[in-house]
């Protein structure tokens, strides 16, 4: 099939890998599908940073099928990983936990009161379902499955009999002394996976990474312990002839010979079991966190072991950092850390779609817990706006599309998706009272006004979950049960003139749209302009006394300087209750 030809001036950087991977898979697999690949481990809750490694090859294999190819998205389980340590913050685990250190994750309990047979279920399903929810599709593999079923069994003994040039592809790295600031540079970054932070931190006593160095040499294969399950073992002999190995563990004192050949309780360790994967997979992309970039990172020193293999290196880019405002940088296995699942309780999964698709990979950017998400939301509707109009730039309709679409189809979206802020608004000065949130929701719009909350969902729904979860109770919004006598006592005439053009234009203008234009005309009128005058034509005060005006209605409606916006306020409040708190 020939490649789609592609600009690079008016499409976007999926389109640009895709143009690539696709080339390069004609190239080393002709006529077979395109294979691209993520790794994740469930170490702990899998977070959003985690995510970019799953939605940079899904953006991408999307575009890809769009155009008529087969594709395969393989998301390894490094399931069979170690378990490293107790992750904080995770409900249902407590420091008991730590005696399976050293285990396979599949071989440690899930967390209390989990409905999961293990560590690593329990965390995979989460996270699998929110990749349904997202429209990710993918070929999950079980790396427990694949060790303890023999699969690799031939890639294992090809790895022990290659071990001398393995050892000195490593030796490359390990020996080389590093410089100051290269160290310093190093002990800044932190790994962007539980694999490469495992390869940073060392495996278990006498053991690296990258392999073991027992009394017959180095040896990149780990046995785990036939007594206490644990990966603290040393290989001390192995027979390429008969595949005898013998290994003894630091943890219990147990040591057992085995054959290679019929065994099926160990693994690669790490930097060569990574590369072995892409060979026996044939992986064509597959992006990288930016602390592989560094020299004797596992990305780095898999492209020369690959070649042991058979294999190439896949392409792909190094990704960047996502961060969520006021948190620092993420890791699984510290627990407490925003993960997909969190993230779709307040956002619909376009919104979360698009902030992956909006950047190239090497573009870090942060997803917002906070009020910055009324801000996204807001981008995201005028984008919305745009691409239904046609005026969108073309880098910008490519990723709406991205958002909100697979090659599978649309992903359900909500039918009336009103402003989130205002939704935000409604959910917090109405308190879970549905009916409420329906009748301030219907008069948003006279003209079409919403017949059932379902038209509004799910965005209502996050819109909700966010208020209720992430909003301080001290800004939460608070209407007054009586009017403030005193402060309506205090006011000058021209304070009380305010309130009367408001009372005066209530019924008139009793929709978003009226009140903002009544809100906003108050002070132009008592100013001597026209309600309808543009901020062009008014002097600079107008604004200072728009400001004083807002800042009486919050006091008198909610006691406090500021609040939701003021139409969709007076709309939650009532006509009759605002006529009461405003002193009618």
């Amino acid at each position: 099939m020939p490649i789609v030809a592609q600009s690079t001036e008016t499409t976007d950087w999926v389109s640009r890998f895709a143009d690539e991977v696709i080339e390069e898979s004609e190239r080393r697999a002709p006529g077979k599908p395109v294979v691209v690949a993520s790794g994740l481990s469930p170490s702990g809750p899998i977070h959003l940073g985690n995510l970019r490694e799953v939605m940079t090859p899904h953006l991408v294999a999307d575009e890809i099928r769009r155009r008529g190819y087969q594709v395969r998205h393989l998301i390894s389980w490094d399931d069979y990983d170690r378990y490293r340590k107790v992750p904080a913050g995770v409900a249902g685990v407590d420091e008991s936990w730590a005696e399976h250190i050293g285990k396979p994750l599949t071989s440690v309990p899930a967390p209390r009161g989990s409905a999961h047979p293990n560590w690593a279920e329990h965390f995979k399903a989460a996270m699998i379902e929110s990749l349904a929810e997202l429209g990710v599709e993918f070929d999950g593999i079980s790396q427990t499955e694949q060790y303890t079923s023999g699969a690799y069994r031939e890639q294992i003994l090809h790895a022990m009999k290659h071990r001398g040039d393995i050892d000195a592809v490593l030796a490359q790295y390990r020996t080389k002394p590093k410089p100051a600031d290269q160290k310093k540079q190093q002990a800044k970054q932190k790994p962007v996976d539980e694999a490469e932070l495992e390869a940073a931190e060392g495996s278990g006593a006498a053991a690296e990474d990258d392999g073991s160095s027992g009394t017959g040499g180095y040896f990149p294969y780990k046995p785990y312990c036939g007594n206490c399950e644990k990966d603290l073992t040393t290989v001390t002999t192995y027979d390429d002839d008969s595949t005898e190995l013998t290994y003894a563990c630091t943890a219990c004192g147990f040591s057992e010979t085995v054959r290679l050949s019929e065994f099926n309780r160990g693994k690669l360790v790490w930097k060569v079991d990574w590369p072995m994967r892409w060979a026996y997979e044939g992986v064509v992309f597959e992006p990288s966190g930016v602390d592989h970039s560094s020299p004797g990172s596992s990305f780095q020193v898999g492209g020369q072991i690959v070649g042991i293999f058979g294999g190439k290196q896949p392409i792909g880019p190094m990704y960047a950092f996502v961060g969520i405002s006021g948190m620092a940088k993420m890791s699984s296995s510290r627990g407490g850390v925003p993960t997909p699942a969190d993230a779709l309780k307040i956002m619909e999964p376009q919104l979360l779609r698009w902030l992956y698709a909006r950047r190239r990979p090497n573009q870090s950017f942060k997803i917002a817990f906070d009020q910055e998400i009324q801000r996204l939301y807001d981008e995201w509707d005028r984008l919305d706006a745009k691409v239904a109009d046609g005026s969108a730039l073309p880098a910008d309709a490519a990723a709406h599309s991205r958002a909100v679409r697979t090659a599978s189809g649309e992903l359900p979206r909500t039918p009336r998706p009103l402003p989130y802020r205002t939704l935000a608004s409604v959910a917090d000065i109405t308190a879970g009272h549905e009916d409420q949130a329906l009748r301030i929701l219907s008069e948003l719009d006279p003209a079409n006004p919403l017949a059932s909350l379902d038209e509004a969902r799910p965005r209502y729904d996050r819109a909700e979950a966010w208020i209720n979860t992430h909003v301080p109770a001290d800004q939460r919004t608070v209407v007054r049960a009586e009017p403030d006598a005193e402060l309506l006592k205090s006011l000058d005439e021209q304070g009380r003139e305010s309130l009367r053009l408001l009372l005066d234009g209530l019924a008139e203008h009793w929709s978003l749209d009226g009140l903002t234009h009544l809100v906003y005309g108050v002070p132009k009128v008592q100013a001597g302009f026209s309600a309808d005058a543009t901020p062009k034509e008014l002097p600079p005060e107008i604004k200072t006394a728009q400001r004083s005006f807002f800042a009486l209605l919050y006091h008198l409606l909610v006691g406090r300087d500021t609040g939701p916006r003021l139409p969709t306020l007076l709309l939650a409040v009532g006509q009759d209750r605002v006529r009461t708190l405003l002193g009618e």
